[in-house]
Parts: structure tokens; C-alpha cells; sequence
């Protein structure tokens, strides 16, 4: 059955009438989601630490900062926008003692509820406003007077029942409502996004683009040419693609293109390849990537992905592309 998409005429803003939104975080999410519920007259406090960098870029934006604690303390709403890793520790100490029933608890991700990491208490609604797009994306989409797409989902109601109206009001806030939203379950989205950035958005398309990178040089030809041809021009297939879809790419690229695409990708992405794309949904599913990324962040202070950050600072097609990108520069 086809999910069902909620527009401007399915959600009411006045449904937050008198409702004090603290949005936690102000990195690229906090900023973007703040700013647009504060554009659109929703009552908006920014919960950050004190005096850091984050409280100065939101003061002088115009909106209201206070210390999270004392946010929590004056909300009806907390949306909750910090890093996953760190949102257990902030929620245990500064956000959890400040909790009233009546609060609901608001993400743009699932991954701390599905996996438990926080479980608030009775009477706190909990639920879900998920954009599809980066911040600074969602924020220009909303300066044009447009939105992007989103997902809602609710974990637990409120008293009033009143929690999916909500999600829909503050979806319409941000003009998410504009492009369309849809509703799915948290475990749906915490899932499906793990999964996507892993095995395709993130992790499967940049080693493609690397490998194929390494293929070329390997064999012979120049970085500059290599780089261009297996990085570079990424950006103008997926903009085809995110036009209309993968029909316009085949019909904007050239015919000997076409041809050795169809007969060609499917002999990298094969069935082995799939198979061990279902084992890391499995991974996904079963906790067993969250345990490993909860003990990296939590036990051994980031020290592998800083370690991995460093080490693709250093591949040739880095080197190469800082260099290609620089010819651009105006």
C-alpha cells in the first residue's frame, strides 16, 4: 500500500499557538530548523552551551539562547538536534531533570529510541520531524519560498492524542509540507537512513568513486583526468537523476554511455555485492553497528574515525581533487 503524503492542507499551525519550541543544537540542523519555526512565528529558544560558539551565531541570528537546562526547564517542546553519540549524556544531564509530563521529546533522527540509549519517562510524548536533505539545503529551499520533503513519526502520544498534529504543524512551520511529508515508524527511518548512508549514499559511493579513481591511475593515466571522470562528474549524474529521475540520465547522456552502463553496472553491483548489502541492513537491524559506534564514540573517544578521517585526507584522489577544485575558485 502506498505511503499516504501530507501537504499544507493536512497540518495547522495554530495547533502551536503558545507552545515554546527549545531546539537543542545549533550545528547545521539546529541552525536551519530553528531559524525557519522562527521565521514562521513559532515561539523559538535555542538550548546551547553557554557562551560557546553555537550561543553566539544564535544570538546574532535574532533568536533567544539560553543554557539547555534552563530551556528544558521553559519548554513545551524540545527537539532534540545534537550529534547522535552525544544526545544520551546531554538528555541524562542537562534535559531528563527538566522534563514535565505534558513535554514532548522531538528528534530528527530515531537512533537513540530505537536503541534505547534514552527512554523518557510517563507522560512525555515522543515523536519525530525528519527533513530529507542537509541544512543548509532545507534553509535555502525555505528562503525561495519552497521546503524539502520530510518524514513524521510517533513513538509515544500525548495525553491530548494531538502528538501526529504536531509533527505535521511544525513540518508545516519549516514548508516541509510544501514538497511533501511522509509518516513512517521510528525504527523505519533509523533503519532505512543507517542503511542508505552505509551502503550507498556514503560508504558504497565513495569507495566506488575511489576505486575507480585507483583503477585509472593504476593503469596508467593522468590523477587531473581520472579525477574529473570517476569524482567530479558524480555531481552531474545525480543531478539528472534528482530531476527526473533515472529515465532523464539515460535520455541526457550519450548512447555509447547508456549502453555501458546497462551492460556494465550490474557486473560490479553483483549478487555478492547485494548479498553483503543485506548484511549490513542485518548489522543495522540487530543493533549490531550501534553497539560498535556507541563504544567508538563513547569508549574510545572517536579515535578510529579520526584516525579514518586522516587516513582519506591523505589518497591521491583528495590531493588531486583539492588541487581540481581550486581551478574553479573565483
Amino acid at each position: 500500500m502506498a505511503m499516504q503524503i501530507y501537504h499544507d492542507s493536512d497540518a495547522d499551525l495554530s495547533i502551536l499557538n503558545n507552545k515554546k519550541i527549545v531546539v537543542i543544537g545549533y550545528g547545521a540542523q539546529g541552525r536551519a530548523q530553528a531559524r525557519m519555526m522562527h521565521q514562521s512565528g513559532l515561539n523559538i529558544v535555542v538550548g546551547v552551551r553557554e557562551n560557546g560558539k553555537s550561543w553566539q551565531q544564535a544570538q546574532t541570528d535574532g533568536l533567544t539562547v539560553l543554557p539547555i537546562a534552563k530551556a528544558v526547564a521553559q519548554a513545551d517542546i524540545i527537539h532534540i538536534l545534537i550529534p547522535d553519540e552525544t544526545q544520551k549524556a546531554v538528555y541524562e544531564s542537562e534535559i531528563l531533570p527538566n522534563l514535565i509530563p505534558g513535554n514532548i521529546l522531538s528528534f530528527s533522527h530515531g537512533f537513540n529510541i530505537v536503541f534505547k540509549r534514552i527512554t523518557p519517562p510517563e507522560g512525555v510524548g515522543i515523536i519525530m520531524v525528519a527533513p530529507k536533505a542537509p541544512g543548509t539545503e532545507e534553509y535555502k529551499q525555505y528562503e525561495q519560498g519552497f521546503g524539502v520533503p520530510a518524514l513524521i513519526a510517533i513513538e509515544k502520544n500525548t495525553a491530548e492524542g494531538n502528538a501526529k498534529n504536531i509533527a505535521l504543524a511544525m513540518a508545516k512551520a519549516m514548508f516541509f509540507t510544501k514538497a511533501g511529508v511522509l509518516e513512517c515508524t521510528f525504527g523505519q527511518e533509523t533503519y532505512e537512513d543507517l542503511f542508505g548512508e552505509q551502503a550507498v549514499l556514503c560508504g558504497g559511493v565513495t569507495e566506488l568513486m575511489k576505486t575507480g579513481f585507483e583503477v585509472l591511475i593504476e593503469a596508467g593515466y593522468p590523477p587531473e583526468l581520472a579525477y574529473f571522470e570517476c569524482i567530479h562528474e558524480m555531481k552531474l549524474i545525480v543531478d539528472l537523476i534528482y530531476e527526473g529521475g533515472l529515465a532523464r540520465m539515460w535520455e541526457v547522456v550519450s548512447n555509447t554511455a547508456e549502453y555501458g552502463g546497462h551492460t556494465r553496472g550490474s557486473r560490479l553491483i553483483t549478487p555478492q555485492v547485494k548479498e553483503e548489502m543485506k548484511k549490513i541492513l542485518k548489522e543495522v537491524e540487530d543493533g549490531t553497528f550501534a553497539k560498535e559506534w556507541m563504544e567508538e564514540a563513547d569508549k574510545n573517544q572517536l579515535k578510529n574515525l579520526l584516525a579514518m578521517r586522516q587516513k582519506e585526507s591523505e589518497h591521491p584522489a583528495e590531493i588531486v581533487g583539492k588541487k581540481i577544485r581550486g581551478m574553479f575558485e573565483k
